[in-house]
């Protein structure tokens, strides 16, 4: 039977409906994170695990009656880094507003507007079930054992979709946010990141290098995926960074670009990106961005399958290294291109040759930005009492 679009999500959050969304290990049910209140993990330590995602058994109340939350754009990838490295965008992203709503049923939430950038308002459902917010609202709402109130929900979409800037992860993070937060933080970080990871399984792929930097900000690497560990890596705070970001009139579905990529790789081709994987983690931990654009510019392995299917892309990369780039690759899946600078005017121009390149190489209209490191990550942008 069909889903109805306006259908209300409707799920059972009892103890007895126990929600695994992270690998789980039949000997050890258990959650390792270095904060169990807070979304910012502890940044000196070295990363944190999670093994099995725990039902709170209590029934939460609201400690607010609405809530709106912010989640950031992100830069996945980095170049060599395919599905293991991310990094947080500042200035961009997506908002969740979320109030409690007598209307909904107990238990359920519904999703009552969408709105924002591009075709966002007709291409993205309202059925919770089907939208990356809904989605990822319904694990923290299953998390936390919700059972006696309702939500509706409201996105506003700061990012075109199939921009490789992270947009489904930036609903899903918002919405993970707005619901911990409107039921009094209960859950930390780890279990939100689960829950966007919920999301973005059934979008594109199960995969934490966008949702990961969008909840926690800053680079994130994710060392494992079974059992979900991942470590937050630190860019100095006086140091300068500038990603140049330049998006095509041109939409690259995640699913796609990830059927381009090749199902077996060469030896050379694996030493190669291995070595320009850490060679890209160390120069991010020492600041060192004439090394960091080094390494995200040499994949050997994933942007030469995914180039030739961006009009343009190749000359687009030329074109950001001669005009003073430290490096250029694509963005996530595309077909947003990435360039890295520490000058913020120089980035500008850096943006202008990228936007002539599109139009001369691919003729493609693009529109370029100039945005700093997110360091913070979502979070709660205001609130009212209930």
């Amino acid at each position: 039977m069909p889903l109805n679009p306006r259908t209300h999500a409707l799920f059972s959050a009892g103890a007895e409906a126990q929600m695994a969304i992270c690998f789980q290990s039949p000997s050890k049910p258990t959650c390792i994170s270095p904060s169990s209140n807070h979304y910012r993990p502890n940044l000196h330590a070295r990363s944190f695990r999670c093994n099995f995602s725990k039902t709170l058994t209590a029934d939460p109340q609201p400690v607010f009656t609405s809530v709106k939350s912010f989640a950031p754009a992100t830069v996945a990838n980095l170049g060599p880094g395919f599905d293991f490295l991310g990094a947080a965008v500042d200035g961009i992203g997506d908002f969740v507003s979320l109030r409690v709503d007598p209307d909904v049923r107990p238990g359920e939430i519904s999703i009552v507007d969408i709105d924002g950038v591009g075709n966002s308002a007709t291409k993205l459902s309202k059925n919770p079930l089907w939208n990356c917010a809904g989605i990822a609202a319904i694990s923290v709402m299953k998390m936390l054992g919700v059972r006696s109130v309702g939500l509706s929900l409201s996105l506003e979409k700061g990012l075109p979709l199939g921009s490789g800037l992270g947009s489904s992860a930036a609903s899903a993070a918002a919405a993970a946010v707005a619901v911990n937060e409107i039921f009094g933080r209960k859950l930390g970080v780890d279990d939100l990141v689960l829950a966007g990871l919920d999301s973005e399984a059934k979008v594109s792929g199960y995969h934490a290098d966008n949702v990961a930097p969008a909840l926690m900000g800053g680079f994130v690497l994710i060392r494992s995926y079974d059992p979900l560990e991942l470590i937050p890596l630190t860019f100095p705070s006086d140091k300068e960074l500038f990603f140049v970001l330049v998006n095509p009139e041109f939409e690259a579905p995640t699913k796609k670009m990830r059927a381009a990529l090749p199902s077996e790789i060469g030896m050379s081709d694996h030493v190669w990106n291995c070595s320009q994987a850490a060679a890209l983690v160390a120069s991010i931990l020492q600041g060192d961005l004439r090394g960091l654009g080094k390494a995200l510019s040499s994949d050997r392995i994933v942007e030469p399958r995914r180039a030739p299917l961006i009009p343009g892309m190749e000359g687009v990369k030329k074109a950001a290294l001669e005009a003073g780039a430290f490096g250029c690759t694509i963005s996530g899946a595309g077909p947003t291109a990435v360039a890295i600078t520490d000058d913020e005017e120089k980035g500008r121009d850096i943006g202008e040759r990228m936007v002539e390149a599109f139009l001369e190489d691919g003729k493609l209209k693009a529109v370029a930005m100039v945005k700093q490191l997110d360091r913070v990550g979502a979070r709660l942008m205001s609130s009212n009492l209930r």
